[in-house]
């Protein structure tokens, strides 16, 4: 996998996918962003500060309001990045493919950048995988890959399919180094997107969190964001709040040190809720 050295990144990069396709490093993730008015317009704030690249999923309950914002917006559709998920109970290949229109008909749009199976649920993987590579042999999904995916899932997968994901998404912050996981997605071509990069807001107050952003005059949140990209991840931090939104866009202008990035991937644990 092909990943352009991080010191050249900005805000508008992108990396390349095992398709051919070009995604986002950056973009908002919509989890628990909200529906509404204040859903749309926190899309609107996001693409005004410069984000191109939107992950919602049908048990966020907002792809109306992403396809709303990103019809009315005056960024052209072909430089905006909507990905949205299938579901648990979606799982199978009717199923998936009659989840997928209804997806595709709550956003409003013609097509998806990515659709990802949003959790690996037990017994109709292989029916649903093939139900993505039927949408995006359509050209209704222009890629397709899967989300919460482990080793052991990803392996099956592979023995099944000669299709690749183009993308996994998990959870992954210094707090939750998946190192195994994410050397085996780089070795077969999978991009990573880290999901919930700023621990949901648990770990900003560490102690040694803000030593860090103190040295070199960074926000918690934009340690972790940065520490994310000079891992080659794509990124999707959640925030309602264009300030926030473009604070968690300044980390561009800066980079971890060897031995700071060192000392971040050292504080990995399993921080996840249980």
């Amino acid at each position: 996998m092909a990943i352009m050295p991080v010191g050249d990144l900005t805000l508008s990069s992108r990396y390349r996918l095992n398709d051919g396709r070009e995604i986002p490093v950056l973009g908002l993730g919509m989890w628990e962003l909200g529906r509404g008015r204040a859903a749309v317009r926190a899309v609107r704030d996001a693409l005004e500060v410069g984000y191109r690249l939107f992950d919602t999923a049908k048990a966020y309950g907002n792809e109306r309001e992403l396809g709303d914002a990103v019809r009315s917006d005056g960024v052209p559709r072909d430089r905006i990045y909507v990905t949205t998920k299938l579901w648990n109970d979606d799982h199978g290949y009717e199923p998936a493919l009659r989840a997928f229109d209804r997806s595709l008909g709550e956003l409003g749009l013609d097509y998806v950048d990515l659709y990802l199976i949003h959790w690996p649920g037990p017994g109709l993987r292989s029916e649903t995988w093939k139900a993505l590579q039927q949408v995006q042999a359509d050209g209704r999904a222009r890629s397709i890959g899967v989300s919460n995916y482990t080793i052991r899932h990803l392996e099956e997968l592979l023995a099944e399919s000669p299709v690749v994901p183009a993308v996994n998404q998990i959870e992954v912050s210094p707090f939750l180094y998946r190192a195994d996981l994410l050397d085996f997605c780089r070795r077969h071509g999978i991009v990573v997107e880290a999901y919930s990069p700023l621990t949901r807001g648990r770990r900003l107050r560490d102690p040694r969190l803000r030593e860090m952003g103190a040295k070199y005059g960074r926000t918690p949140a934009q340690i972790l964001i940065r520490w994310a990209l000079q891992h080659g991840l794509v990124v999707i931090p959640k925030s309602s709040r264009r300030k926030r939104q473009e604070e968690n866009a300044r980390v561009f202008d800066f980079e971890l040190s060897p031995p700071d990035m060192a000392w971040l991937d050292g504080l990995g644990e399993d921080s996840r809720p249980r």
